[in-house]
């Protein structure tokens, strides 16, 4: 699959733009714990696909919580924002990779189940915020990332159709979402946990272990482009 054919590329957030999925794994961690129970093991997978509210609500009626949703958002909002402010760290090669898409007239958007809350400072710290041209979240759409709506929100975004668009997703739900959508699926190997890398290759058009390898491959094609 030639990527590099494509119009616009459309990024998750956690765990494929930026190394931050261990946060979510430290705030359920604490939640829960708080509350003396331990992290069942389909847990994160679960709600890996939701925005805050629908997470909530998930959390909330699972475990028989008195807490209402607004009171666990705002506890999970303390627990995070300080760690994305501060602390999260884009991937290596990130920015390198968007800098280069953007040179060449290539769209770029974030696709995420987060809230701007914790993303917009983060990117901007990371040098990546100016580099996206379009923000696309769950909490947008009707549906979350096992389905179309957030890749499709995007792509309208940047004015394009889905067929013309690569998704970049770390979660075989992402990918099977936007692969109900159309658009060319893109596997981010470099932020999987091991036991979800089959899955995923599986479920992917193209994988990727790292930005570098994708770097190389655009910058390839773009000399080839700027040759004829």
């Amino acid at each position: 699959m030639d990527i590099t054919r494509l119009s616009g590329m459309i990024f998750d957030l956690d765990g494929t733009l930026l190394d931050s999925s261990y946060v979510w794994s430290e705030v359920d961690r604490l939640f829960l714990g708080r509350r003396g129970i331990e992290i069942p093991a389909d847990y994160t997978k679960c709600i890996c696909t939701m925005n805050l509210e629908q997470a909530a609500v998930y959390t909330k009626e699972r475990f028989s919580l008195p807490d209402s949703t607004g009171a666990i958002i705002d506890e999970w909002k303390s627990s995070a924002l300080s760690e994305y402010r501060d602390n999260v760290k884009a991937f290596d090669g990130a920015a390198e990779l968007l800098t280069l898409l953007k040179d060449n007239g290539i769209k770029t958007a974030l696709a995420t189940a987060s809230d701007r809350v914790f993303y917009e400072p983060a990117l901007k710290r990371e040098g990546l915020y100016g580099l996206l041209d379009f923000f696309s979240q769950t909490s947008e759409v009707e549906r979350g990332k096992g389905f179309p709506d957030v890749y499709l929100h995007a792509a309208r975004g940047l004015g394009l159709e889905a067929c013309e668009c690569a998704v970049f997703e770390d979660i075989p739900e992402g990918i099977r979402g936007a692969e109900l959508g159309g658009f060319v699926c893109v596997g981010a190997l470099w932020g999987v946990q091991e036991n979800d890398r089959e899955e995923l290759a599986s479920a992917s058009d193209v994988c990727f272990s790292s930005f570098d390898e994708i770097i190389r491959r655009f910058r390839t094609a773009f000399s080839v482009i700027n040759a004829d």
